[in-house]
């Protein structure tokens, strides 16, 4: 068993994606993945005068973890495949018995689909363990031979100033981390291939992986904002105030002096 696949049988997967900081990332996720969903719709009316239903938009999740995303999309009708590397993941996800075609599969390496088949791909978990340009290429080369022409694909990554910020700092851990040279000294992480679980990123890492795969950045938007350093006080609000954080992470989730301090940022991209 790989550290990864130990790791997520432990981890509740599931559960982080209910708690309210959790439910922040998801609900802005959704409102993009809608976006991008209505672009598809625009752009077939405006080439064949006529708007696709539902189930006739092609949803891939690549990383799908237990299906938070495959799950709620398939029940509002979309036509959604789900791959996922851990067997763990994979197995309650369809015990979940819902409308998702399921297989269990490498983001590097999706033989079993064919071409050009989706409309909107999601790559929501697979880039926070991929280390090297080369894996993650390979990810986003995949991902982009599989979405049809005009396309989008969704890329998440998690950011390094999340990590220096929270670990680093809030943890205290930064002399730990200066002492092992896993920082340069402009505060990037450096990832140790066989040590580490996780990977951080900057932007102009993501534009870097973007240009070499030949793919048009649309927008970077970042799901939870400060979320994550904010659990103990979103969990204190009031279901009111609670819906006012998230009306306020819509509204400034594309913000660009806001986007790198976020745990998480997704990068959205066109084929």
């Amino acid at each position: 068993m790989t550290p990864l696949e130990k790791y997520y049988n432990k981890f509740k997967e599931d559960h982080r994606l209910t708690t309210r900081h959790g439910i922040v990332e998801f609900t802005v996720s959704m409102k993009h993945i809608h976006d991008c969903v209505e672009l598809v719709r625009a752009g077939i009316s405006t080439s064949l005068n006529e708007r696709r239903q539902n189930q006739e938009i092609k949803l891939l999740d690549v990383g799908a973890g237990t299906g938070r995303y495959s799950v709620a999309l398939s029940r509002e009708g979309f036509d959604v495949t789900a791959v996922e590397l851990v067997a763990h993941n994979l197995e309650i996800l369809r015990g979940k018995h819902e409308n998702v075609k399921s297989w269990q599969g490498d983001a590097r390496n999706l033989h079993f689909l064919p071409d050009e088949t989706f409309d909107v791909t999601l790559l929501f978990g697979p880039m926070y363990h991929l280390h090297s340009d080369e894996d993650r290429l390979s990810a986003l080369n995949e991902a982009k031979r599989v979405t049809k022409k005009g396309g989008f694909i969704l890329v998440a990554y998690l950011m390094n100033e999340y990590a220096v910020l929270s670990y680093c700092f809030r943890e205290g851990k930064i002399k730990e981390v200066l002492e092992k040279g896993t920082l340069t000294a402009d505060f990037h992480t450096i990832t140790n291939i066989n040590d580490d679980l996780y990977s951080y990123t900057r932007l102009e890492d993501m534009s870097r992986l973007n240009e070499k795969a030949g793919l048009e950045r649309v927008k970077v938007f970042a799901p939870d904002g400060a979320a994550d350093y904010m659990r103990r006080e979103l969990n204190a609000l009031d279901e009111e105030s609670f819906a006012h954080f998230i009306e306020y992470q819509m509204a400034v989730c594309e913000r660009p002096d806001l986007l790198g301090a976020s745990s998480h940022t997704v990068d959205v991209l066109r084929k």
